[in-house]
């Protein structure tokens, strides 16, 4: 196994040879670790790095993004909109909307999302697609059922992400936890489902890349 020492090293190194987060994403990253009780739960530099490569890829003209938090990743996967593309973003947390909406402002793009306040479980059935990206990062034990409400909105090659789906090495080592138990089922799942393509990244707590066939 890797010494932990090692691996940070790695990943400062990845991150220091990557393309800059930019000052505004620095700045909503820092005040995320500030003012909120779980500041990890933001995507990061390297992941955002990602999440804004994978979106220029796709030009997407809609997003659909499972729970926005601070609006982090909103702003990354907002780099590759389509010119008059448009992000739809749901977040449980009301409280959370303060942080996300001051950013979305200073980045620009506050007139290209929309912000959803409420249960995801009750808000995507009310949606229209097609999506042509979603990233779920929402509760855990949901995920599947998320997967089962977007997928027939997304649009063929339409890219699907869903993050901390190796939940700290637990969807491995055997814990029955009951957010274990439904990553580890919805893995499997989107394993065996024949409409997508399906890659698991060991990338910060794990990160599943689907696209729609």
């Amino acid at each position: 196994m890797i010494d932990e020492n090692i691996l940070r090293a790695i990943y400062s190194y990845c991150e220091n040879v990557s393309d800059d987060q930019g000052d505004v994403l620095y700045q909503l990253y820092r005040e995320t670790h500030l003012k909120t009780m779980a500041p990890r739960m933001a995507s990061g530099p390297i992941q955002g790095r990602l999440l804004s490569l994978l979106s220029n890829l796709q030009t997407p003209n809609h997003i659909l993004e499972i729970g926005t938090f601070t609006g982090y990743a909103t702003i990354c996967m907002a780099e590759g909109l389509a010119e008059d593309g448009q992000i739809t973003t749901i977040e449980v947390n009301p409280e959370l909307n303060h942080i996300s909406d001051k950013y979305f402002k200073i980045a620009r793009i506050r007139d290209r999302v929309t912000s959803l306040i409420g249960n995801a479980k009750e808000i995507i059935p009310t949606l229209d697609g097609p999506f042509d990206f979603v990233f779920i990062d929402a509760k855990k034990k949901d995920y599947s059922l998320y997967f089962d409400l977007i997928i027939d909105k997304v649009a063929q090659g339409g890219i699907i992400l869903a993050d901390n789906v190796l939940w700290d090495g637990k969807v491995i080592d055997g814990s029955q936890d009951a957010t274990s138990q439904s990553l580890r089922e919805f893995n499997q799942k989107m394993k065996e489902n024949e409409s997508i393509s399906t890659l698991l990244l060991p990338l910060r707590d794990g990160l599943m890349i689907m696209r729609k066939k």
